[in-house]
């Protein structure tokens, strides 16, 4: 079963907004079997918006557009859709009954605009819209439906829920696509490729497995689909089973756990507090670790150490090292874990300080030299990284192997 989504605005296209809308309808068709070959933006032009249903309706046994269909002048949508299937429009008293209702609840009138709005294509299928004034709308041509549907998410989000899906559900035989999602951190695609590619080879036809790399991290994700749901989704469990036998240090979680969040859980899990000592990473790592609810219960708070005089005044790093060594150094990183244990007094501490860039390089060390360390009352360990010159990938990569530091330091424990 094949889908193409139709997104209609010129704010797409000027890049004023991203199209969060298709990447959303996207996962829900895919979750009941539907395959999306396709996604076409276009712009508030009846020329633009007919060329792109053409195309589609040609392609696919669904389409599905968003946008275009508001009380403006601009929004076009519905009778550029009249017009392609060669009929009229007439007043849905219904559609106005409900709007006028609607903006009575709030001490308001409907407007004229409002009443145009209500004027639908002779052979379409309303959809109750309970979030909005535009209903959605759902046309057959011969094997092909098309459905039409606000551009404003949570509007779409509640028509496709209720109204959308279940009717395609009656409409097509869908067999259903499960996924097992792997999560990775530590190694590059390659060579997790390489290391899983026993596993990959036995895959049934029906199963397959994907990389989708991130800053630092890698997805592994394992679809199949058939006729019994709980077949395939034993099936997937054995698969992953066997994928995390080869890579086990490797992974983290699963589905949709983010590596802070289990960090966070491992913290939790063996009692431990937690604290960070930052320069180059400007709190971007402290950032990551609160961005989960109930970090309060592990993670205590940070330093950010950007200049050398914090870096000795608050974290007691030696004015001895810092000459010697310098700040991007690993024997100022476990100076720094050191000043942390003892100012904010936690189990374990987190250090960073580096050369972001894309300027200040030196030859001895380059823009995208970056020192790491974590420890404790006990013991210290370092890790070195040679980055590229990207500013901001360099600070999210560096946080990411900052926290897969604190993972193995935990479960090494």
């Amino acid at each position: 079963m094949q889908a193409t989504l139709i997104t209609v605005g010129d704010e797409i296209l000027i890049g004023q907004i991203v199209d969060t809308n298709s990447a959303w309808i996207a996962q829900q068709l895919n979750l009941q079997g539907i395959n999306v070959s396709g996604i076409i933006s276009t712009s508030d032009t009846k020329k633009a918006i007919t060329t792109s249903i053409e195309q589609a309706m040609a392609q696919s046994d669904i389409v599905i557009m968003t946008g275009g269909l508001g009380p403006t002048k601009d929004d076009i949508t519905k009778k550029t859709i009249a017009d392609y299937f060669g009929v009229g429009m007439s007043f849905d008293q219904g559609t106005y009954d409900r709007i006028v209702r609607l903006f009575e609840r709030f001490g308001r009138t409907a407007t004229e605009a409002h009443k145009e709005q209500c004027y639908m294509p002779d052979n379409v299928n309303l959809l109750l819209n309970k979030k909005g004034t535009a209903p959605g709308m759902w046309f057959e041509e011969q094997n092909t439906v098309l459905v039409s549907l606000p551009g404003v998410p949570y509007e779409m989000k509640y028509l496709m829920e209720y109204e959308v899906l279940p009717k395609l559900k009656e409409r097509f035989p869908l067999a259903p696509i499960v996924h097992q999602t792997i999560l990775t951190v530590g190694e590059g695609e390659s060579i997790i490729a390489d290391a899983v590619r026993p596993v990959e080879d036995s895959l049934p036809s029906n199963m397959k497995l994907a990389f989708l790399p991130n800053i630092g991290q890698v997805r592994l994700r394992l679809s199949a689909t058939g006729e019994d749901e709980e077949i395939i989704r034993k099936n997937l469990e054995e698969k992953s089973k066997e994928i995390e036998a080869l890579i086990p240090e490797l992974i983290f979680g699963f589905n949709n756990q983010t590596l802070e969040a289990a960090v966070g859980d491992l913290l939790k899990e063996k009692g431990k507090t937690l604290s960070t000592a930052e320069s180059c990473t400007g709190g971007y790592l402290a950032h990551m670790i609160t961005s989960i609810s109930g970090s309060s219960a592990y993670f205590i708070g940070s330093i950010i150490a950007y200049s050398n005089q914090v870096k000795q005044r608050q974290l007691g790093v030696q004015s001895e090292t810092l000459e010697k060594y310098g700040a991007v150094s690993e024997q100022t990183v476990k100076e720094m874990v050191i000043g942390a244990l003892k100012l904010l007094k936690t189990d374990i501490a987190i250090s960073v300080s580096g050369i972001a860039g894309p300027t200040g390089g030196t030859p001895d060390k380059p823009v995208g030299t970056i020192w790491l360390a974590v420890g404790d009352a006990t013991k210290i360990e370092t890790k070195k990284l040679q980055l590229g010159k990207d500013r901001l990938k360099n600070i999210h990569y560096t946080s990411v192997q900052a926290l897969n530091m604190v993972r193995k330091f935990l479960l090494a424990r």
